[in-house]
C-alpha cells in the first residue's frame, strides 16, 4: 500500500533527473575554457525512457517493507555539436547560467512538494495538531 499513491517516488525520480542535469551543467561551466570541449545536455525524455528500462530492486524480507527501485545508471546525457569559441569550445556561458537557474527552481519546487507531503503525514500522525 502506498501512502501517497506513488507521488513521493515520482518526485524522487524528478530529483534524480535534476541532480544529473545539475552535474552536467556544472561540468559544462567548469570546462568553459577547455579547447574542443563540447557542451553536454540532459534530455528529460531520454532520461525517463532509460529510467524505465534500467532499474534495480532491493530484496524485501517482509511484505510490509517499502518496495525499492533505483536507477542503475545516469543516461540521457548527450553532446552538442556546436562551437561557440575560436578554440572549438561549445559552451555558451549565458545559456549554461540560464539552465542552472531554471534547474535550481525546478529542484526547489520538487523539494517543496516532498516537504509538503511529509508535513501532511506528520500532521496526520500527530492527530491534526
Amino acid at each position: 500500500m502506498s501512502i501517497f499513491g506513488g507521488a513521493i517516488a515520482s518526485l524522487e525520480q524528478g530529483l534524480d533527473f535534476a541532480t544529473v542535469k545539475q552535474k552536467t551543467i556544472a561540468q559544462n561551466i567548469a570546462n568553459v575554457d577547455t579547447p574542443n570541449y563540447k557542451a553536454k545536455s540532459v534530455s528529460f525524455s531520454e532520461y525517463l525512457s532509460d529510467a524505465k528500462q534500467s532499474t534495480i530492486s532491493a530484496h524485501r524480507t517482509q511484505e510490509k517493507h517499502i518496495d525499492f527501485h533505483r536507477n542503475s545508471s545516469a543516461k540521457g546525457v548527450f553532446d552538442y555539436n556546436y562551437s561557440y569559441n575560436h578554440n572549438g569550445n561549445g559552451v555558451d556561458m549565458d545559456k549554461e547560467q540560464a539552465n542552472l537557474a531554471t534547474n535550481q527552481i525546478y529542484y526547489n519546487a520538487l523539494i517543496d512538494r516532498i516537504s509538503g507531503k511529509l508535513n501532511t503525514l506528520q500532521t496526520v500522525i500527530k492527530g491534526g495538531r
